[in-house]
């Protein structure tokens, strides 16, 4: 059974940090591409960004571009998400993503705000 746990939310200042954690198990974690997507009030799921299967390449969306850093951990089954220089757009919540075998999975989600 795929599974897909997100921790490390939280409330932070405008200009803060976080780094997002998201445990993975239940399917081989080093040969599938894992990403972040988030989701605001009132707003659809975007995606934020992706990370290749050995961890060489990633994809960001424009908004986070040069703030986030996405990487991974495959003997540890972990994806991650550095978040810096958050702002008050930033807060949503958070999921972690892995697309198999024609179906997505996705994790619980874990709540950042960016507020002062």
């Amino acid at each position: 059974e795929v599974q897909l746990v997100e921790s490390g939310g939280g409330l932070v200042q405008p200009g803060g940090s976080l780094t997002l954690s998201c445990a993975a198990s239940g399917f081989t974690f080093n040969t599938y591409v894992m990403s972040w997507h988030r989701q605001a009030p009132g707003k659809e799921r975007e995606l934020v960004a992706t990370i290749s299967s050995g961890g060489s390449s990633a994809n960001y969306a424009n908004s986070v571009k040069d703030r986030f850093t996405i990487s991974r951990d495959n003997y540890k089954n972990t994806v991650y998400l550095q978040m810096n220089s958050l702002k008050p757009y930033d807060t949503a919540v958070y999921y972690c993503n892995v697309y198999r075998r024609g179906y997505d999975y996705w994790g619980q989600g874990t709540q950042v705000t960016v507020s002062s």
